[in-house]
């Protein structure tokens, strides 16, 4: 009896620690929001983390200086922009260097330059890391310049016509919204969508899947009563 008990105690502890470890397979195996993957790059997941405001002073402080700099380039230009910008941040260190060179003389003491330790940063770009860089900027340009081709010389026609109307659709929305009030929008989406979305994934997935499954049996069924218009298999 007392190995039979054993044996059970056992296999119990062994099909929960099972269980336990499947399931927390399943949920490090999801793909966070933002189509960053667990093995993603550091900027990636940072980005991630600011979108979804795991750090909320840190979310607060970017939300807030990204739209007063939107804002500021709708009222103002670009040039006046960047030169307030330029001055505030040149009065707020040149006040903090003349105050602590005048502690410094008064009390005698040695502090030295308050911005020693950021002058004394290695913020160098090795040709390494560039070339690494570069790399990745032209794969995504080859990409996209190989998609241009496509879409403009009709490769695939239903393609085409949904580029085409997506831009007849675009010149209504430039008709009423500029390129900076878009970035606005753009930039209050950004902060806003990401932590609604992680909130109601289900439900949102659950409709999603619903248009994308009525979209392509339209699709579908165009396709085949106009055969002319048959996508061609890529493989």
């Amino acid at each position: 009896m007392a190995e039979s008990a054993s044996d059970f105690s056992l296999v119990s502890s062994t099909s929960s620690a099972t269980s336990s470890s499947t399931s927390f397979s399943a949920s490090s195996t999801r793909t966070p929001l933002g189509g960053c993957a667990g093995g993603g790059s550091m900027s990636c997941a940072a980005l991630q983390a600011l979108l979804l405001w795991r750090d909320v002073r840190r979310s607060a402080v970017a939300f807030g200086a990204s739209l007063v700099l939107l804002l500021s380039l709708a009222t103002l230009s670009a040039v006046t922009v960047v030169a307030h910008v330029a001055l505030a941040l040149l009065s707020v260190t040149i006040s903090l260097r003349v105050y602590k060179a005048v502690v410094q003389a008064l009390q005698k003491s040695d502090e030295g330059h308050p911005f020693r330790s950021y002058l004394e940063l290695d913020v160098t770009l090795s040709p390494e890391t560039f070339q690494a860089h570069a790399a990745v900027v032209a794969q995504q340009l080859n990409r996209a310049l190989r998609l241009l081709l496509r879409l403009f010389l009709v490769e695939d026609l239903v393609d085409s016509l949904e580029l085409a109307l997506t831009m007849w659709l675009m010149t209504y929305v430039g008709a009423v919204f500029n390129g900076i009030t878009l970035l606005i929008l753009a930039d209050i989406l950004a902060f806003t969508l990401p932590p609604l979305y992680e909130k109601y994934e289900v439900q949102i997935n659950h409709y999603v899947n619903l248009v994308r499954r009525q979209t392509k049996d339209l699709v579908a069924k165009i396709q085949a009563k106009l055969p002319g218009l048959a996508k061609k298999k890529s493989e």
